[in-house]
């Protein structure tokens, strides 16, 4: 199959996918609100969330939007795929607004199209390359990377544990976007093993460890969603850091290459500096949003303005 229809296939199943994640995020956002506050990580929350119709959709458009992203990628290069789908920031403020009965906000959407430049720089210049069949995984050479990693995502819930700051919800969010990074990553191993077999997986450790991380990467994000006023930023910073955890984790455990060269290294930080820059734009707006709400709550009721966080 040529390039050009390949890409034909990719680009609108990950603009579709994109779609579903913001949609789900929207909805599982509102869905979160409406049941009672639950602890980090209970899976009693998911128990309340299952007898709202409002969640029951999102977990239709997230799981209708995985079949979309493992077929835009079957078909296209990660360097294309990725990026079109960090462009979920953008449809879940869309949806939000929609849900609220406002209209979107430019800003917010201007934030997560910031979040998909940057990550496409960075994808581009630092794309990794196969260098050997990706059926298993390096355990020695990718134990600084595996303990590095989970230092971060346990000090982010330890954090978000002992803070009442609303930075709290973003640590959560940065360690669902790990968990989500390295679910991605070991799933690469297990399409590998397919490609032997049908029960080549179930001979290997990964597919069960991506059965116990992949479920709690979903709780957690749950627990974002349920925890914080503002759902954009949480969702730019899922779907900034899943995709760069993943290049990391096939670059230290899987044996692919990127180029490190001067100049590559170089673009790629220019890269990651413009998606930060797109998450505190959205941050930022959001605290705005939530700093007018608060405040027209507190007028009386006719001059009230009809706003709601994105």
């Amino acid at each position: 199959m040529d390039p050009g229809t390949t890409l034909a296939i990719a680009v609108p199943a990950a603009v579709l996918g994109a779609a579903g994640f913001g949609l789900a995020s929207a909805a599982q956002q509102r869905a979160t609100k409406e049941v009672e506050l639950a602890p980090t990580l209970s899976p009693r929350l998911l128990v309340d969330l299952t007898k709202r119709p409002m969640w029951l959709i999102g977990l239709v458009a997230t799981i209708g939007a995985l079949v979309l992203q493992l077929v835009a990628l079957a078909f296209g290069p990660l360097a294309v795929v990725q990026p079109l789908l960090v462009t979920g920031v953008a449809f879940a403020a869309v949806f939000t607004a929609l849900m609220s009965r406002r209209r979107p906000d430019l800003l917010t959407m201007l934030g997560a199209l910031f979040c998909a430049a940057g990550l496409s720089m960075f994808l581009l210049l630092a794309r990794p390359v196969a260098v050997g069949p990706d059926t298993d995984i390096d355990i020695a050479s990718g134990m600084p990377l595996a303990i590095g990693l989970a230092v971060v995502a346990v000090g982010c819930l330890i954090y978000a544990s002992i803070v009442t700051h609303p930075s709290r919800v973003l640590a959560l969010a940065l360690s669902t976007g790990i968990l989500y990074g390295v679910t991605a990553g070991l799933m690469k191993v297990v399409t590998g093993q397919l490609r032997i077999g049908l029960d080549e997986p179930f001979r290997h450790p990964v597919l069960y460890v991506v059965c116990i991380i992949g479920p709690i990467g979903f709780l957690l994000s749950q627990n974002t969603f349920q925890q914080g006023r503002l759902v954009s930023p949480a969702v730019a910073v899922i779907t900034s850091a899943d995709p760069v955890v993943g290049v990391l984790v096939g670059v230290s455990w899987i044996g692919e290459r990127i180029d490190t060269s001067p100049a590559h290294l170089a673009g790629a930080a220019i890269g990651a500096a413009v998606v930060v820059a797109g998450i505190a734009l959205i941050c930022a707006r959001g605290t705005y949003l939530l700093h007018r709400l608060d405040e027209s709550e507190q007028m009386p009721g006719a001059q009230r303005i009809r706003m709601a966080p994105s």
